[in-house]
């Protein structure tokens, strides 16, 4: 799966986890910020797509500061899933 195809099933896997009814995947840019104003997810929320990550993508995010990084954007999400499932 390229990087394209990943970040298209990121966004709909986070709606569907999250219950963003309201928004399309067209909705969600690949680097739009997905904490603070622009998406607006909160700390249960990233509790949330990290279970979604281990259990979909056998991928585990360390520690806050890895979190952060990784957390930033869709985008973000999808290189650290490429990088982390092929090790």
């Amino acid at each position: 799966m390229n990087e394209k195809e990943l970040i298209e099933q990121l966004k709909v896997q986070l709606i569907e986890q999250l219950n963003l009814e309201d928004l399309e995947t067209s909705d969600i840019g690949d680097d739009m910020m997905l904490f603070g104003e622009e998406l607006g997810l909160d700390s249960i929320d990233a509790l949330e797509i990290i279970v979604l990550l281990e259990k979909e993508y056998g991928v585990k995010i360390e520690n806050q500061s890895e979190g952060q990084k990784v957390f930033k954007s869709i985008r973000s999400i999808a290189q650290f899933v490429a990088e982390n499932q092929m090790a």
